[in-house]
């Protein structure tokens, strides 16, 4: 066989061993951290939620979810192990700087401006304001004898005359 055409399949090989070499490592460092989750702690689970750890057993941890809620969950089911200071920035909204030179966005725009007239001309502070809501709608007229469906036709022909439609 010629070198060329076996190019190609040690490419695959040498791809695929790097691929589970890369994910390998990475079960082992999540692996590691389970391990080593102590209570006190604060964990993500791998659905999003938040909580302390209480308790670590072989397979499983307990963790409080809310101040007296305990729940038990698999210890394949912590998604990452967190830094305190972290947790309670997610969890409290505690965070370490709170004298950020962020702007504060109202959220009513009509705290914008000081006075709404201000920049309109005479002419549009004077000119009445447009109506855009629905107005009634017009009542519809009683039946004669109160029963629906028996209007006349507008061209004041019945059914069975000649040139009704």
């Amino acid at each position: 066989m010629n070198l060329v055409t076996l190019l190609p399949f040690i490419v695959l090989i040498g791809a695929m061993f790097l691929m589970t070499r890369s994910a390998k490592k990475k079960q082992q460092a999540a692996a590691q951290m389970r391990d080593h989750m102590a209570p006190g702690a604060g964990v993500r689970t791998i659905g999003g939620m938040y909580a302390t750890v209480k308790e670590v057993g072989e397979d499983t941890v307990t963790l409080e979810v809310a101040p007296g809620v305990h729940a038990i969950y698999a210890k394949n089911a912590i998604g990452a192990v967190l830094e305190d200071a972290e947790y309670n920035r997610i969890v409290h909204g505690a965070g370490d700087d709170l004298t950020i030179d962020t702007p504060v966005v109202p959220d009513d725009a009509s705290s914008l401006t000081l006075d709404k007239d201000a920049d309109k001309s005479a002419d549009e502070a004077d000119a009445p304001k447009l109506d855009l809501g629905k107005k009634d709608a017009p009542e519809a007229e009683e039946p004669k004898d109160g029963l629906p469906g028996d209007d006349e036709p507008k061209d004041g022909k019945a059914d069975g005359e000649a040139g009704a439609k």
